[in-house]
């Protein structure tokens, strides 16, 4: 016959095993949690963007061998590429979803202004008139800053297309501004959350 020591000592292992396997199961219900809202790494805005139109230039052309922030355009892991900064903002990075050739915005091209091609950075002339003009798919896997990309253009105004990329982006913030007061106003009313 058990002793009341024997029983109670028995009772807590008991006791001490679910509590084990609750905190086992908290755990691993967390991890499928967090594994489940987290974004792919690869894909931070997780945002396709399909048929961007593309062309490509080279370091030989009248812009030379340096970006607009004055180091030299890349050709190795993370690749060059020039856009309107008010469309693909400084620091844009991207991968093609044919090729997975990653790409970062650290340049802006004349012809681009207005547009929403980007100009992918070509190590030789010769890769540059293979590419072509090709509208591809594109993975965004971070979005650059208008800030960054304003206060790298602003001391450059005397330049039209420069200041049409500038003039866009206030025209963007101010935008945003307005979206953002309108969603704070108490008098507009509120949709209703679903639950």
């Amino acid at each position: 016959m058990p002793t009341v020591a024997s029983i109670a000592i028995e009772g807590a292992i008991l006791q001490m095993a679910k509590c084990l396997n609750l905190t086992f199961a908290g755990l691993l219900a967390c991890l499928v949690v967090g594994c489940a809202t987290q974004s792919k790494p690869s894909l931070v805005n997780g945002r396709r963007m399909q048929k961007v139109r593309t062309t490509a230039y080279t370091h030989t052309e009248r812009g030379g061998a340096h970006n607009a922030l004055g180091t030299c355009l890349s050709g190795r892991h993370v690749m060059s590429a020039a856009s309107d900064w008010s469309h693909f903002p400084l620091g844009t990075r991207f991968r093609i979803a044919d090729t997975n050739e990653e790409y970062m915005v650290d340049d802006y091209g004349m012809a681009l202004i207005g547009t929403d091609t980007i100009d992918l950075y070509k190590s030789s002339r010769l890769d540059m008139k293979r590419w072509g003009v090709r509208h591809v798919d594109i993975d965004i896997l971070q979005w650059g800053s208008e800030e960054q990309s304003l206060k790298v253009l602003a001391p450059r105004c005397k330049n039209h297309c420069v200041r049409q990329m500038v003039a866009s982006l206030h025209q963007k913030k101010t935008q945003q501004k307005k979206e953002l007061i309108a969603g704070l106003d108490p008098k507009k009313p509120q949709q209703k959350k679903k639950t």
